[in-house]
């Protein structure tokens, strides 16, 4: 019951699967739900301990369910929620179906709102408590090929902005990841920014970063609010901080063909 805990969305594969993985090892109570059960299913075979069940991120209900099934493991507090359920919808935006790309805002957008609302009380009741949020770098400058996905992530930014405001008197922390492509599923799209950056982040990586955001060592950490997991990444959001905007418009051009 003392342990710390984490509730993760999309936590059966992928970056969602390492992070559940790294905290578990650490000791944490670590919560990983999904609407793939068969992921959930070999992710609970290899680390017994680790708390599964379903979660349709775009379903309030359900995030009102999983959490309250995952507290009641936890004498109702939480650490940390991790909003890291996403999906890409490949190619342009007049050859996506019109489906996905209202799917990639639902569940990127709409997702992590509802996950917000739910954890609230949860988060309130855990002193400090974070709540990260998967961004990306293509959440630094929109990204052609993968527009709704791209646009999607610069909602993230401001999500964790706006977030980080409302809830400063709650003492609850919110951050965000913005990496570059890893290797999981979602880089396996035809956006040429895979083939001009490449695809090197391993999803590890990402938890790593996962859990440096989570624990700040002072108090001029706690005021951070965007993590990256490389160096391109990180000279991609710096670069487009202070750079003349031609010349950050210019770059990306090159980067997305």
């Amino acid at each position: 019951m003392g342990n710390k805990s984490i509730f993760i969305s999309g936590g059966a594969a992928g970056i969602g699967r390492e992070v559940a993985l790294k905290f578990h090892n650490a000791g944490w109570t670590v919560g990983a739900y999904d609407i793939d059960e068969e992921g959930l299913g070999k992710l609970a075979a290899e680390a017994p301990g680790i708390i599964t069940g379903k979660l349709d991120v775009t379903d309030f209900t359900n995030w009102e369910e999983a959490l309250a099934d995952f507290t009641s493991h936890t004498n109702g507090k939480l650490d940390v929620l991790d909003n890291n359920a996403g999906i890409i919808g490949d190619f342009d935006i007049a050859e996506q179906p019109a489906g996905l790309i209202a799917k990639q805002i639902e569940v990127n957008c709409t997702g992590i709102t509802l996950g917000a609302k739910a954890a609230y009380p949860y988060l309130k009741a855990t002193k400090g408590a974070h709540m990260l949020s998967m961004g990306s770098a293509s959440g630094i400058y929109g990204q052609p090929h993968i527009t709704p996905y791209s646009a999607s992530k610069f909602y993230v930014h401001g999500f964790t902005q706006a977030m980080s405001l409302e809830w400063r008197k709650d003492d609850i922390r919110v951050v965000s990841i913005m990496p570059l492509w890893a290797k999981t599923r979602l880089a396996a799209v035809e956006a040429k920014s895979t083939k001009r950056l490449g695809v090197r982040i391993e999803p590890s990586d990402v938890a790593n970063s996962v859990w440096k955001a989570v624990h700040p060592k002072n108090f001029i950490e706690r005021q951070r609010q965007d993590y990256s997991v490389s160096f391109p990444d990180l000279a991609l959001r710096w670069s487009a901080r202070f750079a003349p905007a031609p010349v950050v418009r210019q770059v990306n051009k090159i980067i997305a063909g």
